[in-house]
């Protein structure tokens, strides 16, 4: 077997809010509360397991997301339905615009704690490799 990502903890002020956030956006569903920890599971079935911060500062993380063309524009169009402001980069300097990296489409958001959400429709680095 080779290495995969299973699961990563993504800390959050509200995990309820930050997980249905994400899955409302990317059209997922969270699935039940597991221990503390409330999963949404991609495509690929690794999981981001939202956890509460409690006292702990929330640390800004980055989280970019391998979709379709179709799976862009639905997602895409869900993000400016909800008035979220989005970005062509990561620096946030390039508001309301999205990228044509390695001949695909890129756009970057915020969730509720600041993590920074990307959806990418080619991989970096672009061989020609799709979703």
């Amino acid at each position: 077997m080779s290495v995969q990502l299973n699961h990563t903890i993504v800390h959050a002020s509200d995990k309820k809010h930050s997980a249905h956030f994400l899955a409302d956006l990317l059209g997922l569903e969270v699935q039940p509360q597991f221990g503390p920890f409330l999963p949404v599971v991609m495509g690929n079935d690794v999981a981001l397991d939202y956890a509460d911060a409690g006292d702990e500062p929330v640390v800004s993380q980055h989280y970019a997301f391998l979709v379709s063309e179709e799976e862009f524009d639905a997602v895409f169009g869900r993000i400016k339905a909800a008035g979220i402001t989005y970005y062509a980069d990561p620096y946030r300097e390039r508001v309301g615009e999205i990228n044509h990296n390695d001949g695909g489409r890129g756009v970057y958001w915020l969730d509720p704690d600041g993590h920074v959400l990307e959806i990418i429709t080619r991989h970096y680095g672009a061989d020609g490799r799709q979703p």
